[in-house]
């Protein structure tokens, strides 16, 4: 199986979990989502200051920035293994 049908498994597989993470976890998750279907985070900051979730989902995926495609797929696979063997 190569990376990219490991990684849509991962995204599937992430979905149906025993468990829902803690939201750091999610938080974790959605950033490596992002950079690894997105790329590096290029838009501004959310403009609300009191909209946490949104502020909290920039920071997260702005803390990946250089990290590449193939990296946060395998991160993202790795890390959803993680969340069903626990």
């Amino acid at each position: 199986m190569d990376l990219k049908q490991l990684f849509e498994k991962a995204v599937a597989d992430s979905k149906n979990l025993a468990t829902r993470p803690d939201n750091e976890t999610l938080l974790q998750l959605y950033a490596l989502y992002k950079q690894a279907t997105e790329g590096d985070l290029n838009s501004e900051p959310p403009s609300n200051p009191f909209d946490f979730v949104a502020k909290a989902k920039y920071q997260a995926w702005s803390g990946l920035k250089g990290k590449s495609t193939e990296d946060a797929m395998t991160e993202y696979a790795n890390l959803v293994t993680k969340l069903q063997n626990s």
